[in-house]
């Protein structure tokens, strides 16, 4: 069976899929994205939001709701969706990715409701308040070898991207965070690929963690992410924004913006994490 894929950057081709049966894909979960101890949540979500593609009728992610249960690793994993309703203008399915232990048993690591659309078809109106985020220009920004620490290790996931750190919210890679709780920069695939809807669910979660700007740093694993994609992203490097206002027994959630190159709001998310621990 041929891979579903849309073309020939790292990012597509270690998202892709092979369809098996109706309403089961195959996938290989690629060791260049990890962060510290587990693939990164976003692009677990984009591999898995590629098969829910191919299973529903519209193209387009518009709201994604992924529970993490257990954190993916490297090597085989099964994607197994169900379409949950069809309509005119969206579709919801849901999906299941589960990997296998050594022992043959399966572990489930995702478990994702989605609604897809046709972003092509929505109207122009836009009414809002939202306002994008002033960042220094792409070049004068911080990357993840430009500080004299490196938060993330050995992290492979820093080699797929070209994120690019406003100084203004920096300060925690020097060992001074503000207490915001904030975080913005610039974001692009270190290929060249240009943004999709797809590779929209990978920005939400690409910045490190906002708690790191409140002066706690380590592994920040994802209990729950929902993303909204708004609009198809314009080419070039996206903006992106995090924040959070509340760390709270042991969890905090993070709320983020993606804007394009044409000023829009293109994808929104909120996810509960939880914060880092001795140790981890």
């Amino acid at each position: 069976m041929a891979q579903v894929s849309t073309g020939g950057s790292e990012f597509d081709r270690d998202t892709a899929v092979t369809p098996l049966s109706p309403g089961l894909h195959a996938a290989e979960l690629s060791p260049g994205w990890s962060i510290l101890h587990a693939l990164n949540g976003g692009y677990v979500l984009a591999l898995v939001g590629r098969a829910l593609r191919s299973a529903l009728p519209h193209p387009d992610p518009f709201t994604v709701s992924a529970h993490f249960l257990t954190p993916s690793r490297p090597g085989r994993a099964e994607i197994r969706t169900e379409v949950v309703r069809t309509g005119r203008t969206v579709s919801t399915g849901q999906a299941a990715l589960v990997q296998f232990a050594e022992d043959g048993s399966e572990v489930e690591r995702v478990r994702v409701l989605a609604t897809y659309g046709d972003l092509d078809a929505l109207t122009d109106d836009v009414r809002t308040s939202a306002k994008p985020p002033v960042l220094p220009p792409f070049e004068e920004c911080f990357g993840s070898s430009d500080g004299p620490t490196d938060a993330f290790g050995d992290s492979t996931l820093l080699r797929r991207l070209n994120v690019r750190m406003d100084p203004a919210t920096s300060g925690w890679a020097v060992g001074k965070p503000t207490g915001n709780g904030e975080l913005r920069g610039w974001f692009a695939l270190a290929d060249g690929r240009e943004p999709d809807p797809l590779s929209l669910l990978l920005a939400v979660d690409a910045l490190p963690p906002a708690a790191f700007d409140l002066g706690i740093a380590g592994w920040t694993p994802t209990v729950e992410l929902t993303v909204h994609v708004r609009a198809r992203p314009a080419p070039g490097p996206l903006r992106v924004t995090l924040a959070t206002r509340n760390l709270a027994g042991g969890f905090l959630e993070e709320d983020a913006e993606v804007w394009d190159s044409a000023d829009r709001l293109v994808a929104q998310s909120r996810q509960l994490a939880r914060a880092p621990r001795p140790g981890d």
